[in-house]
Formats: C-alpha cells, structure tokens, sequence
C-alpha cells in the first residue's frame, strides 16, 4: 500500500525492521537500507534499469533477502515544489510494485540529494570514475536517512 503521509507509513511498520531507500533514475536505481532499529542508512547497490519487470525483481529480491518491513521512494519534485514528468513516473512505479508486494511505500522529497550525495563524495577524494559508480546509491541513502529522521521525530 502506498502511503502519501508518512505518518501513516510509519503506522503501517512493525517496530522494527530495516526499511529501503530508493533512488530512482531513468537508468539505474540506487538503493540504501536501514538497520533493524531504523537508525542509520546504508548505500547498499545501483540496479541497473532493463525493464519494470525486472527491476522489481531485483528490488522484491532485495527486500526478501533482508526482510525488509518497508520502502521509500525518492519523489523528484522541482525546486518550486511542483511535480512534474519524473515525479509522475516514480508514483507509477509506486503504483505497479503495489501489485507484487504488500510492503508499505512512502516517498521522500529527494530535491538536492544528488548534489549533497556528490558533494559528501567530493570531500572523500572519490575518484570521477567511482563517483558515477556509486552517487545513485549514496543519493539513496540521503533519501533513506531524511525519512529515518523523520520517523524519529513521529515515535
């Protein structure tokens, strides 16, 4: 089920159990995950897009392995707030996973997490190349610790 509050997402979770952020690109999706207590954010992989079919897959196989309780999406709203077409095709992806699993969703507004993924890369030294390897599932991770945060503050 997705939930647009999270509020209700957070209503919708056992106590415990790791949850997943996700980075949705047009070629890839960057993935982090939390710990059991919810805590601390992980990057963990960059799935690369074929086809919804399976990048659900890919993404159930995640979740089934780590058992996780969970999902939040990145939602690419414009810096006005506004939605536009990517926005529109996270909440179809939303909408399609919803009919291969019962793990709530929820999304996260993901403006600049890309940026702050790349800058906190460029304070490590990361190499150009390693950088374009991994900025999707550090963006995730952004993503994954901002609703960790916030379901924080709700409990």
């Amino acid at each position: 089920m997705i939930h647009e509050d999270i509020a209700y997402f957070a209503a919708a979770l056992p106590p415990l159990g790791a949850i997943a952020g996700l980075d949705l690109g047009t070629k890839t999706i960057g993935v982090a995950v939390s710990d059991g207590m919810r805590q601390v954010s992980s990057p963990l992989t960059v799935i690369r897009r074929k086809k919804f079919t399976l990048d659900a897959q890919a993404l159930l196989t995640i979740a089934e392995d780590r058992a996780l309780s969970g999902l939040v999406l990145g939602l690419p709203r414009n810096m006005d707030g506004s939605e536009g077409p990517r926005c529109q095709s996270t909440r179809a992806f939303a909408r399609n996973l919803t009919g291969l699993t019962d793990l709530p969703i929820t999304y996260w507004d993901e403006r600049l997490s890309t940026v702050a993924a790349e800058r906190a890369l460029l304070e490590a030294d990361t190499s150009r190349r390693r950088r374009a390897e991994v900025i999707d599932q550090v963006a995730a991770g952004y993503i994954l610790q901002g609703a960790l945060d916030r379901l924080r503050f709700l409990s």
